[in-house]
């Protein structure tokens, strides 16, 4: 079970970095398509993490899933599924906005990007707060 846990938080950790990076990376992207008025290679290198961590936010999901289920699904663990699940919405939200964004379309300023980047902070942070004192 230890092994899991150890791939639970290597995935975690990837999918993060895309949950904090992507929009952050929109902005750049949004820049120098003005600039450009084409597509380049911020626009790849934003698509490429965002790839990337979705498929490492689908493995730590799983191996989240299989722990809950190891430990019998205590209610710290359904608290935590809660906010992983509002997380990943974020994420897929995040994944419109590439997609919106190969298109050539950026609609929302820099300002609205930040922060929609700073709420999955705090969902991040609820995360850890409930995964290490599990008050419930």
């Amino acid at each position: 079970m230890e092994w899991i846990k150890v791939l639970h938080l290597l995935a975690v950790l990837g999918w993060m970095t895309g949950i904090f990076a992507v929009p952050r990376a929109i902005i750049f992207w949004k820049r120098e398509y003005a600039r450009l008025e084409e597509f380049g290679p911020t626009g790849d290198l934003t698509i490429r993490i965002y790839r990337f961590s979705l498929g490492l936010g689908v493995i730590a999901i799983a191996t989240g899933l299989w722990l809950g289920w190891y430990w019998g699904f205590p209610l710290w663990v359904w608290s935590k599924l809660g906010l992983v699940a509002l997380l990943a919405a974020h994420y897929g939200w995040t994944g419109r906005l590439v997609l919106r964004a190969r298109k050539g379309i950026f609609t929302e300023s820099d300002f609205w990007l930040r922060v929609f980047n700073e709420i999955s902070v705090f969902g991040a942070i609820g995360v850890l707060i409930i995964v290490v004192f599990k008050p419930f």
